[in-house]
C-alpha cells in the first residue's frame, strides 16, 4: 500500500486491507473488515461521490464519509463499509429473480428520493457537454467501447454518435439516480425473507437524470454478467422483462438504447 496521510493511518492501525481490483478504473481500493478506503485522482468523480455521501447520509444505505483527504495529487476517502455482496457475485447470480427484484428495489428507492436540495446535477444538458468535452479533448478513445457501436453496422465515429444522441435527445423525468447502476456498485444481502438490498457505492457519477440512466445500464449490465461476458461463469434463467414489471414501467427499447449510447461516451 502507499503512503497514507496520518489521519487515515490514524484510523486503520491494526486493520489488515485486502485490495479490492473489481468494477473500479483509475483508482486504487482497499476493503477492512468495517471501512473501505479508495484512492484517486482528485477530480470530479470523487468531489460528487464526496457530495453525494454527505447529502446522503441518513438518508440511504450508501457508505459514510469518515475521512477525505487530498495529497500529494491523490485524493483517499475512507468511508464505511456497506453490508452485502456486489449483485454479480455466485451467490446472487445463481438466483435471477430474486436479484433482479433486489435492484429493481434499489432503483425504485432512489426514485422516491427527494431531489429538491441534491447537490449533483447529470442530466442530458450536463451529459451531452460532457460527451463533447471527452471527445474534443482526446480523453475518449473509439477503442474503449463496447463491440459494435462503432464501424460495420454502427456509427462511423463518436463524433457521428454525438450527433444522433443530440439530435435524438429524449424527454426527461428527473429523478435521483445512481449514474453507473452496474451489478458491481449495487450490494445485496440474503435475509430471511430472501435476497434485499444492501446498498449503493461507487457514488461518482450519482445526482439527478433521467430514470431511464439507471434502468439502461442496469439492463446491460445484467445481460452482459449473466451471459458470462466480464471473463465469469454464464448463468441460466435470467429474464430482462421482470425487471420492468417490477420497476412497473413498460419496456422502452428506444430509451434504453439512447441511454446506453449515451454511456458509451462517458469516461
Amino acid at each position: 500500500m502507499i503512503d497514507l496521510p496520518a489521519p487515515i493511518l490514524s484510523m486503520t492501525a491494526g486493520k489488515i486491507p485486502r485490495r479490492n481490483d473489481i468494477g473500479f478504473s483509475n483508482t486504487t481500493v482497499y476493503e477492512y473488515e468495517d471501512m473501505v478506503l479508495k484512492i484517486s485522482l482528485p477530480d470530479k468523480a470523487a468531489e460528487n461521490a464526496a457530495q453525494m455521501m454527505r447529502w446522503l447520509d441518513g438518508r440511504l444505505p450508501v457508505p459514510r464519509l469518515l475521512c477525505d483527504i487530498t495529497e500529494k495529487g491523490r485524493r483517499f476517502q475512507l468511508m464505511s463499509r456497506i453490508d452485502g455482496e456486489m449483485s454479480c457475485a455466485p451467490c446472487h447470480m445463481r438466483r435471477p429473480n430474486e436479484t433482479v427484484d433486489a435492484l429493481a428495489e434499489g432503483i425504485r428507492l432512489l426514485w422516491n428520493t427527494d431531489i429538491t436540495d441534491c447537490p449533483c446535477h447529470h442530466g442530458l444538458d450536463h451529459a451531452l457537454t460532457a460527451a463533447r468535452s471527452n471527445i474534443e479533448t482526446g480523453i475518449y478513445h473509439a477503442a474503449d467501447a463496447t463491440p459494435g457501436t462503432f464501424g460495420k453496422g454502427g456509427f462511423s465515429s463518436p463524433a457521428a454518435l454525438l450527433d444522433w444522441l443530440e439530435r435524438n435527445r429524449p424527454d426527461e423525468e428527473l429523478v435521483l439516480t445512481h449514474g453507473d447502476y452496474c451489478m458491481p456498485n449495487i450490494l445485496l444481502k440474503e435475509t430471511p425473507q430472501g435476497t434485499a438490498l444492501g446498498g449503493f457505492i461507487d457514488l461518482g457519477t450519482m445526482g439527478i437524470a433521467d430514470r431511464f440512466q439507471d434502468i439502461a445500464l442496469c439492463a446491460r449490465s445484467l445481460r452482459l454478467n449473466f451471459a458470462g461476458a466480464y471473463g465469469g461463469s454464464a448463468y441460466p434463467g435470467l429474464d430482462l422483462n421482470r425487471l420492468f414489471a417490477a420497476l412497473g414501467i413498460p419496456r422502452d427499447n428506444d430509451r434504453l438504447r439512447y441511454y446506453t449510447l449515451l454511456d458509451e461516451l462517458s469516461c
